[in-house]
C-alpha cells in the first residue's frame, strides 16, 4: 500500500496561506464513494494502464467511519488494483495534505483491510511479482477439488422432451469442500463484499459450507481463471434428508453477462437432483440473480411433462370463459400434487415454483394478446390476495379503537365479522392509496413476467 504525499515546494507562501487564516473550518470529509477507484487487472502491466477494467462496487462508504466519509485530508485519491490471478490487492494512496480538522484522521489502511483483509500487499513492487509467482493459484486450488460436468442432465423423470444443451466446452466446475474453503474463500471474499450487495462473509469453520468454482481453461498464457464463484449450505433435513442453500454466487465483473452464471446455476441443480437433496433455495436473491434462476427454472419447468398435465386444463379454461363476468374468483393456482412433483423431480421449492407458474400460464396463453383481460385478472387477484389476505372483501379480524379511564394506546377491541354483517364498516380512508398500490405491484410484476418469457422464447 504505497503512500504520496504532495507537499508545497513554496515554504514562504505557506507561511502567508496561514497568517491569512483566522479561523479553521470545520473538516466535512469526502466520500469513500468520490475519492476511491479500484481496478481488476490481470497482469502487471495493466497496473496503472488507463485502459484498466474498472469495477464498480455497490458501496464504499459504509466501510469508512459511521456516516461513510473519510477525514483528515484534502486533494485524497486512492487507486485500488485487484489481481483477477491471485485476487491479491495493492492501494496507491495520494494526497495534498493532511491535518485534523476537528474529527480526527481516518486510519486508511485499518479501512481498507476491513475490505482487503490479508490480500492487501503493502509493497508495489510485492504485488507486481505475484502476477509470475501465483501465475498457477486458481490451477493449484481445484486441481484436488472435484471436478462437475456442467453439462448433465436435469434429470426430469417422465419426461420425453428433456433436452439438455452442451454447455460451454471451455470452462469447467470444481466443488471445493473442507480445510480447503477458508483460504480460498479468504482470497475472493473482498469481491464479495464489494460487489454482492448487502453481504457479509460466510462462516468458514462450518464445514457445511462448499464452494463451487467456474474456471475457465488455458486461457492467459496457460493460467486458468476463475470465471465466477457459488458458496452452498447443506442443511441437514430430519430424519436423514439434505437442502441445499445458495448464500452467495458471483460472476467477476470482466466476464459478466456472457451466460457463465447460467452455467453455474445449473450445475447448482444438477448436483440437488444427482444428490437427491430436497430442494435448491437461495438466499436472499438480487433482482438480478432472481430472473437468471426464474428463466432457468420456467424452462426446465416446461421440459418437465406433468406440468401441462396440470397446466393445459387451466390454459383450456382462461381461453373459453371470461373471468370479469364472474361473481367469485376462480382458483388458477397449482395444485399440491404438482408443486411437490416439482419439487421431488427437479428441487424447485414451493416458493419459486408459484413465480414460475404464473409465467408458465402467461406463456401457455397464445396469442397472448388475445386473452391478457384474463391474465391480468388472475395476476390483478393473486397480488391482491398477497396484499389484503385472502378473506373476502367485509370478513376477517377488526380492531377497533374503544373510549376507556386506561392507557389509550393499549386499550383495543378485536371481533371477526361474518358474512353480510361485515359491509357495516366504514371502509378505510385510505382504500384509494391502496389500490394504487396494488395496481403498481401488478405493473411491476406484469413487467417481470414478461422480461422472463421474453428470454424463455427466445
Amino acid at each position: 500500500m504505497g503512500t504520496k504525499h504532495h507537499s508545497s515546494s513554496d515554504p514562504v507562501s505557506d507561511q502567508k496561506k496561514r497568517r491569512r487564516v483566522g479561523f479553521s473550518k470545520s473538516d466535512a470529509g469526502v466520500e469513500a464513494n468520490e475519492c476511491i477507484k479500484i481496478y481488476l487487472v490481470s497482469s502487471k502491466e495493466e497496473v496503472d494502464s488507463p485502459d484498466s477494467f474498472q469495477i464498480e462496487p455497490v458501496d464504499l462508504n459504509h466501510f469508512f467511519e459511521t456516516d461513510g466519509r473519510i477525514y483528515g485530508y484534502q486533494g485524497l485519491k486512492i487507486s485500488v488494483w485487484i489481481s483477477s490471478v491471485s485476487f491479491h490487492s495493492y492501494a496507491d494512496i495520494s494526497f495534498d495534505s493532511s491535518s485534523d480538522g476537528g474529527k480526527g484522521i481516518t486510519d486508511l489502511k485499518s479501512s481498507l483491510q476491513n475490505i482487503f483483509a490479508e490480500n492487501l500487499i503493502e509493497k508495489k513492487d510485492d504485488f507486481l511479482k505475484t502476477f509470475s509467482t501465483e501465475c498457477n493459484y486458481v490451477k493449484n486450488i481445484v486441481s484436488s477439488a472435484e471436478v462437475l460436468r456442467n453439462n448433465a442432465s436435469n434429470s426430469c423423470k417422465g419426461n420425453s422432451k428433456c433436452h439438455p444443451k452442451e454447455e460451454r466446452g471451455n470452462v469447467d466446475v470444481y466443488r471445493v469442500g473442507g480445510t480447503a474453503v477458508g483460504p480460498l474463500y479468504c482470497r475472493l471474499v473482498s469481491l464479495v463484499l464489494l460487489l454482492v450487495d448487502g453481504s457479509n462473509p460466510i462462516d468458514v469453520t462450518d464445514p457445511s459450507w462448499q464452494i463451487y468454482v467456474l474456471v475457465g481453461k488455458g486461457q492467459q498464457d496457460g493460467c486458468n481463471t476463475l470465471l465466477g464463484f457459488a458458496a452452498v449450505y447443506r442443511f441437514h433435513r430430519y430424519p436423514a434428508g439434505m437442502r441445499l442453500r445458495l448464500g452467495q454466487i458471483l460472476i467477476v465483473p470482466p466476464y459478466q453477462r456472457k451466460g457463465y452464471g447460467r452455467t453455474l446455476l445449473k450445475v447448482l441443480n444438477n448436483v440437488a437432483i444427482s444428490e437427491n437433496a430436497y430442494d435448491l433455495t437461495v438466499e436472499e436473491p438480487v433482482d438480478s440473480r432472481q430472473h437468471v434462476r426464474t428463466c432457468i427454472d420456467v424452462q426446465r419447468m416446461l421440459d418437465f411433462e406433468p406440468i401441462h398435465n396440470s397446466l393445459d386444463p387451466l390454459v383450456s379454461l382462461l381461453k373459453h370463459k371470461n373471468l370479469s363476468k364472474n361473481s367469485q374468483p376462480i382458483r388458477c393456482g397449482p395444485s399440491q400434487s404438482i408443486i411437490e412433483s416439482v419439487r421431488e423431480s427437479l428441487k424447485i421449492n414451493k416458493r419459486q415454483f408459484l413465480q414460475c407458474w404464473e409465467i408458465l400460464i402467461y406463456l401457455s396463453l397464445n396469442p397472448i394478446e388475445k386473452y391478457m383481460e384474463n391474465y391480468m385478472t388472475i395476476v390483478s387477484n393473486r397480488v391482491k390476495a398477497d396484499v389484503i389476505g385472502k378473506e373476502p372483501e367485509g370478513s376477517g379480524k377488526r380492531l377497533i379503537d374503544i373510549p376507556t379511564e386506561f392507557d389509550q394506546e393499549m386499550s383495543f377491541a378485536m371481533f371477526k365479522s361474518e358474512g353480510g354483517d361485515g359491509t357495516m364498516i366504514e371502509k378505510d380512508e385510505n382504500q384509494g392509496n391502496l389500490d394504487e398500490q396494488i395496481k403498481q405491484l401488478v405493473d411491476i410484476r406484469m413487467k417481470e413476467i414478461k422480461l422472463v418469457a421474453e428470454k424463455v422464447s427466445s
